[in-house]
């Protein structure tokens, strides 16, 4: 299947995706940038497809900087997010990109698939039980329950709350642009459907 609006390859940007794509990374970064490796994927389908639209790019890039950079939640609490917005969305691409970011990031193997069972797995602690199952909720229902909403209240700040809501919504939007225009994952990141 050929995608329905083609990514722009990195020749044909728009001068204006220098800008969306300093946005991404905010001046004040609580979290660092993840270290490239030589096998780390480089996202070029998505930013081509976000090349289609610069002025978006940048508008996106910089809530995501945010989101990536800037959260209060820990790395390891983000990735287990959008990991389950992937996995519940069947967006290939945004699992297996954030699959080696939670790799990354020191989750383990059988972490990184257990976004794709769910709350009760059994590698969760409560708390990250809760964002799993809030993801659920917020993606089902647009509401975190109050049942989940009083396990996340007690050791997650306003901030933190806030974070998680808005993380989801970033990434369900983004798995919605995936999978609308049929966005094809990357050799780079093909691999890791089997790479550990």
């Amino acid at each position: 299947m050929s995608p329905r609006l083609p990514p722009l390859p990195p020749g044909e940007w728009p001068a204006e995706m220098r800008d969306a794509l300093a946005a991404l990374l905010p001046p004040d970064a609580r979290h660092p940038l993840p270290e490239r490796r030589d096998d780390s994927p480089r996202g070029l389908n998505i930013l081509g497809l976000l090349a289609n639209h610069p002025q978006l790019a940048l508008a996106y890039h910089t809530f995501n900087g945010h989101l990536l950079f800037n959260t209060s939640l820990s790395i390891r609490q983000r990735e287990i997010v959008v990991l389950r917005v992937g996995a519940l969305r069947d967006a290939e691409y945004e699992w297996l990109q954030h699959k080696v970011q939670a790799l990354d990031a020191g989750m383990t193997l059988a972490e990184v698939d257990a976004s794709r069972e769910g709350p009760d797995a059994e590698v969760w602690s409560p708390v990250e039980a809760a964002l799993v199952r809030a993801t659920d909720e917020l993606v089902a229902d647009a509401r975190i329950s109050d049942e989940t909403y009083a396990v996340l209240a007690a050791e997650l700040d306003a901030h933190q709350l806030m974070d998680l809501v808005f993380t989801v919504g970033a990434y369900d939007v983004l798995a919605m642009a995936m999978r609308t225009f049929d966005l094809e994952v990357d050799d780079d990141l093909a691999v890791w459907r089997t790479k550990p």
